[in-house]
């Protein structure tokens, strides 16, 4: 998702909707396709429909059975297919599914059972499926989330680099099964939606979305755009319906890695307190031609939809701005009729169904009342003629529902346009199987961190470390060695597994199941004598290895940006202003660190580049980290030669933060590493 999670949602504690309640489905209670007790189940007849109502028939083409049910629909069923609700916003009752007929229901970041485990998961999942099915005509409900690198809501999922360190392995096979296990582990606690993945271009370091893309260039996102294949298989739509796969989501169409800095704002933002700065970057506006915009920034689509055929589209909260006419005229991708049904649907064929971001539609200017924040009957025409066939409105879905059936009785949208969108809705639900088995079976739960994902994501850790510098040959390091480790990110998992991590925002500190850096190189270095002081406030030996690892805390969104608001509620160290080079306290352990060690290595951990200052040459070798996730010891795998160092920058390392925007083909190209760069030890 890209929605800004509400700071309530994020702050008070979850309704608790872990436990079944008698007439839900429960792991061990109901088994794939059977009905929960109490509650009537898809294949059986609905009321006034017939014992023999085609949509019921799993022998029919999806076609007809779509086609069926659509002409049993009454106006306001098909609204509810057309919204989405929060899980908080319905789990203190889940009665208010069926009685806002629900087409979805969604966890944003941090949104879990009060009991976060695998079988709490299914129990809930399962529990508000019974009430989708217990409606009229018994149309089950999708569940979907944000799993943008692994089961990130899910205390004991396997984590997997974010988006920017597997941009650094150039390997669409390992992102292939990447996806394909983030599959596994989100169907398995009875998800089918994955809002993922990010096919975003990020342009400039400075948004604080930047680890969710796979890299500057557009050739790379778009061979990464494999990741689809990975949650979908191969032979989508067909297949859906296996336990091991969900439906993805292209996200942020389109333009939302391009958007301009806003100095302006960046200034006005020093000085006042954190709820009062705005985004410098994030859900800004792209200004660009359409030629820069289709090559830049639709580019990744092409594959997403020919190839591997992804079933929904998110668009980007930010807004388009062409140069051909002039500048100062932006308008919001979720207002863009143009761009999501000329461009998306109808240019390039896209035959699945369009989400809105978090209340994506709210942000959208209604000229008649430019100080509502909230919906309006113009922003849900708007969306909904643009070309958005379901919405996420995680707080707002009677209200929603009320403003769209009003403007239908009005004329003002048309029942063309809803029976479209609610085709396409209906048409996803067939295809993942949900008639046949609404329900999920625990069998599948071992799925969830099992030691072969978390193999995966060790080797996916290892082939994304970037070599920046190795001077002298200092790295491979020798496993016998003295060491020194420093930094506050060895031996922080929080840290080193980024935003979308249990919160929205991630946190610092022991908040996952996993192994840190420092708990790799200790596993991998048995041998090794080591001094642990992440301030470095420990004695040092001259005579051995620093190892130094710092970097950034975990950011999401908007909290994320350079010049940016700091996330308030978030720990401690979240609380530290956002910069493109190290925090004062870090480069204060790299210099003292450095300086005091015959060799010395600097490993940062961060979503983008850091610049590490070095005047006196005293870094020996330098290494790109990223945000590895749960399984740090494939950092320590190439640190010590167990693999060796392959990756490469899917990003520009700049000199300066002067620097910033830089990118690969620009006409002053003077980097400190350019994109691409990445030294080998083998």
């Amino acid at each position: 998702m890209g929605g800004v999670v509400a700071l309530a949602l994020l702050t008070a504690p979850s309704p608790a909707s872990g436990t079944a309640t008698p007439g839900s489905a429960a792991p061990g209670t109901t088994a794939p396709g059977s009905a929960a007790p109490g509650t009537a189940v898809p294949g059986s007849a609905a009321p006034g429909a017939g014992s023999a109502a085609a949509y019921l028939d799993p022998r029919r083409p999806v076609e007809q059975r779509v086609a069926d049910l659509l002409s049993r629909m009454t106006v306001e069923e098909k609204v509810g297919q057309m919204t989405q609700a929060e899980r908080a916003a319905v789990a203190d009752d889940p009665t208010r599914i069926a009685a806002w007929r629900l087409g979805s229901v969604l966890s944003g970041g941090g949104s879990t059972p009060a009991e976060n485990t695998p079988e709490a998961w299914l129990r809930m999942v399962n529990e508000f499926q019974a009430q989708a099915l217990s409606t009229r005509l018994k149309i089950p409900m999708m569940y979907g989330i944000d799993a943008v690198h692994g089961h990130g809501n899910l205390r004991g999922a396997t984590v997997f680099p974010h988006n920017t360190g597997l941009g650094a392995t150039r390997d669409p096979r390992l992102v292939e099964e990447i996806g394909h296990a983030t599959a596994r582990e989100v169907r398995a606690t009875g998800i089918h939606w994955n809002f993922a993945p990010c096919l975003c271009v990020s342009r400039d370091e400075r948004w604080g979305r930047s680890y969710e893309s796979f890299g500057e260039d557009p050739a790379l996102v778009s061979r990464m755009a494999v990741a689809v294949r990975g949650l979908q298989g191969r032979t989508a739509p067909a297949g859906l319906d296996r336990p091991d796969r969900v439906l993805a989501t292209a996200k942020h169409f389109a333009g939302d890695g391009g958007t301009r800095y806003d100095t302006a704002v960046a200034e006005a933002n020093r000085g006042k307190p954190w709820w009062e700065q705005r985004y410098t970057i994030d859900q800004g506006v792209t200004v660009t031609s359409r030629a820069d915009f289709y090559r830049l920034h639709v580019a990744p689509y092409v594959p997403a939809i020919k190839e591997h055929r992804v079933g929904t589209v998110m668009p980007s909260f930010s807004s388009v701005d062409w140069t051909e006419d002039g500048v100062g005229n932006p308008v919001k991708m979720h207002a863009s009729r143009e761009l999501i049904t000329g461009l998306l649907k109808e240019r390039l064929g896209f035959r699945g169904f369009v989400i809105s971001d978090w209340e994506g539609i709210h942000q959208i200017p209604d000229p008649a009342a430019p100080g509502e924040a909230g919906l309006t009957p113009y922003k849900v025409r708007t969306g909904v003629n643009a070309g958005i066939d379901m919405f996420m409105e995680p707080n707002t879905a009677p209200r929603f529902q009320e403003l769209l059936l009003a403007e239908i009785a009005a004329g003002r949208v048309p029942m063309a346009r809803i029976d479209d969108a609610v085709q396409r809705i209906l048409t996803a639900k067939f295809q993942l199987g949900l008639f046949e088995r609404p329900y999920t079976a625990p069998d599948r739960l071992g799925e969830v961190g099992s030691a072969r994902h978390r193999a995966l994501a060790r080797e996916a850790v290892a082939k994304s470390q970037v070599l920046l510098k190795n001077a002298g040959r200092t790295l491979p390091l020798k496993p016998a060695s003295s060491l020194y480790v420093a930094g506050r990110n060895a031996d922080d998992i929080g840290n080193q597994a980024g935003g979308w991590t249990i919160t929205w925002q991630g946190a610092s500190g022991d908040i996952l199941p996993g192994t840190t850096i420092l708990a790799g190189i200790r596993e991998v270095a048995k041998g090794a004598t080591i001094t642990h002081s992440p301030d470095a406030s420990a004695p040092i030996d001259p005579g051995a290895t620093g190892v130094v690892v710092v970097g950034e805390t975990p950011y999401a969104e908007g909290y994320g940006d350079v010049g940016g608001p700091e996330c308030g509620w978030c720990t401690a160290p979240q609380q530290e202003e956002k910069s493109l080079t190290l925090q004062p306290a870090d480069q204060a352990v790299v210099d003292k660190v450095c300086a005091a060690v015959t060799r010395c290595v600097v490993v940062v951990v961060s979503g983008r580049p850091q610049i590490v200052a070095d005047p006196a040459g005293r870094i020996d070798a330098l290494v790109a980290a990223w945000l590895p996730g749960s399984e740090g010891a494939g950092v320590a795998d190439v640190l010590f030669g167990r693999r060796p160092f392959t990756g490469r920058l899917p990003f520009t390392w700049p000199a300066s933060p002067a620097q910033v925007p830089i990118n690969v083909g620009d006409r002053d190209y003077r980097p400190a590493y350019p994109y691409g760069w990445g030294l080998r030890t083998r």
